[in-house]
């Protein structure tokens, strides 16, 4: 199983002789050990100008106030399926762009983010499981990766910053990056103006630790959570999602006035599981809603504008799909090792009771969502998205992400705006365009070590389509195991092979890697089709009517091997820009 699918003869770099490969692909040589010696952290690094050089920063003081300001919001495993359920959403798509071929990089959280912050492929961030585990010596997954291959100062906030804009970051950063009281805090990355990190425990809602910055250092704050006696309005006012709310909506209000312009990602953990298995207040579900959108004595749960009862496995296409035709075959057709071989252990009724929840956390980030609305200025771009989807007993899977499947990497993209024209667009998207997307919009010019490219020409023209392809590329978290999903979720994601996917417009290739060896390989494929179903169905891969689309695809993952050695800020050739075409 080798880590970068380059060519089937080539290690590269962050494969074999990893340590001694990232100083000749200019990432850094291992993770920051400088530790912080108080609870303060250090303040942030200065910010760097990367690639071409800052274009906005060579801009006169009036132009650069003239820039629009700019809010991501984040959320955390919101799966398509939970579109309906937010009004938000709703009011983006009728007022804004709605892109409905988003799909983000990997489907998993740490990957997908770091991937996000440096519009770069796993390949070139290091960053390829959500939790570290080492391969020679270096980590795989985590903010540990995250940190030692330079990612921080290659992210695409460090460009704004340095550009001129007010930075700010609130709420879920990145997995491993955290926090125990009576310790010192891990250092503040570069480019961040404010930084309210809200730390892990937040998954179960209540309970936990946030960060600030004052006098240019970091400092932490815990949010106590009220007793179960107390009143409803109490304990949901302690609940992460309406902490972050408030993070941001202060943030909004402390510069909507300034000259500089300011960027501000929201990152809820909404509608993600609790990670630890004994829920904070007894009864929590698995996906634990704020108080106010459950149901309760004379109240019906709030799914938004969608009855929460009206939500069944009709909503979940593919749910209970037999897995046995989904068998991946080898390259001459023959079937090859099954990877998805355990039954679904969660009942169908749990499946909806999930879903359910899931809808009503997703209520705490729609009001968020709907408040920012309410405050920016006509000035602002506001955009809605996920890091990754999530499944529910889908094509016979249990309950988890880390696929390639549909449920797992298409996520809603909606962006409002000054100059967007409403409408749906039609050109597929990676999370990875969206760094490159920002800095456009702040007049910087991007790096040439991002894979991702604006899609700031979209917004005024619905109908341009320049785009009909994207990769995806994820590595077997069973490498380094502890996912913070699997005291809930079991083994569901460690069983997952390493894989290389591409996405068409009208179909779907993944060549897994069924040697668990790093420095080996052994491939097998699966194709669907999505001209006449939205999910993945039956393996099509050896089908002979298939055939012409399956070997377009196949030349397009031959195209990424030859394109899959860039890593850190090495440049990307301006051929390999030209894959997603």
């Amino acid at each position: 199983m080798q880590l970068v699918r380059r060519s089937v003869a080539a290690a590269v770099c962050l494969t074999a002789g990893l340590a001694a490969s990232l100083t000749a692909c200019g990432a850094a040589t291992g993770p920051s050990t400088g530790a912080p010696g108080s609870a303060a952290a250090s303040a942030p690094r200065p910010a760097i100008a990367a690639g071409a050089g800052i274009k906005g920063a060579d801009l006169p003081a009036a132009k650069r106030a003239q820039r629009p300001n700019i809010v991501m919001v984040l959320m955390d495993d919101f799966s398509m399926d939970l579109v309906q359920t937010m009004r938000s959403a709703r009011t983006m798509r009728r007022a804004g762009a709605s892109y409905s071929h988003a799909f983000v990089v990997d489907s998993l959280c740490c990957v997908s983010r770091s991937s996000l912050f440096t519009g770069q492929y796993p390949h070139q961030t290091g960053v390829r499981t959500n939790t570290s585990g080492q391969l020679d010596a270096m980590p795989l997954g985590g903010y540990a990766a995250f940190e030692g291959y330079g990612n921080p100062e290659r992210s695409f906030n460090v460009t704004l910053q340095g550009s001129g804009y007010t930075t700010g970051f609130v709420g879920k950063y990145l997995n491993e990056y955290e926090y125990v009281r009576g310790r010192a805090l891990p250092p503040m990355p570069p480019g961040w103006s404010q930084f309210n990190v809200v730390f892990g425990s937040a998954y179960d809602g209540w309970d936990f630790d946030s960060t600030y910055v004052r006098q240019g250092r970091l400092r932490a704050r815990h949010h106590d959570a009220p007793p179960l006696s107390a009143p409803e309005k109490e304990r949901d006012k302690a609940y992460a999602g309406n902490v972050i709310e408030s993070y941001a909506t202060k943030f909004i209000k402390a510069h909507r006035d300034d000259d500089a312009p300011y960027f501000l990602e929201v990152a809820p953990y909404a509608p993600h599981n609790r990670t630890q298995p004994k829920p904070y207040y007894p009864g929590d579900p698995v996906f634990p809603p704020a108080f106010r959108d459950r149901p309760a004595a004379g109240r019906k749960g709030n799914c938004g504008p969608v009855a929460c009862t009206s939500l069944t496995t009709r909503d979940l296409p593919g749910f209970g799909d037999d897995r046995k035709d989904n068998r991946p075959r080898k390259a001459n057709g023959k079937p090859a090792r099954a990877w998805n071989t355990r039954a679904n252990p969660f009942r169908p009724a749990q499946s909806v009771a999930d879903l359910r929840n899931r809808a009503m956390m997703a209520q705490s980030v729609d009001r968020t969502v709907r408040r920012i609305l309410r405050l920016v200025d006509d000035n602002t771009y506001v955009v809605l998205t996920s890091d990754n989807g999530f499944h529910l007993g889908q094509n016979g899977l249990g309950r988890g992400k880390g696929t390639a499947y549909d449920t797992d990497v298409h996520v809603p993209l909606y962006v409002v705006g000054p100059g967007v024209v409403p409408g749906a667009r039609a050109e597929l998207t990676s999370n990875l365009d969206l760094g490159p997307t920002f800095e456009e919009l702040a007049g910087v010019v991007s790096p040439a070590y991002r894979s991702g490219q604006s899609i700031v020409p979209t917004f005024g023209d619905p109908t341009l389509v320049r785009r009909n392809h994207v990769f995806i590329e994820h590595t077997a978290q069973a490498l380094t195991k502890l996912d913070p999903d699997s005291a809930l979720n079991g083994d569901e994601l460690d069983r997952i092979p390493s894989y290389v996917a591409v996405r068409s417009r009208t179909g779907l290739l993944i060549r897994y890697d069924m040697d668990t060896d790093v420095h080996r390989f052994a491939f097998a494929y699966e194709f669907y089709t999505y001209k006449n179903r939205r999910w993945e169905k039956k393996n099509a891969f050896a089908q002979p009517r298939h055939a012409a689309e399956v070997q377009a695809l196949m030349v397009k993952l031959a195209q990424w091997d030859q394109c899959a050695e860039p890593t850190g800020n090495k440049p990307v050739a301006p051929s390999c820009r030209t894959l997603t075409q």
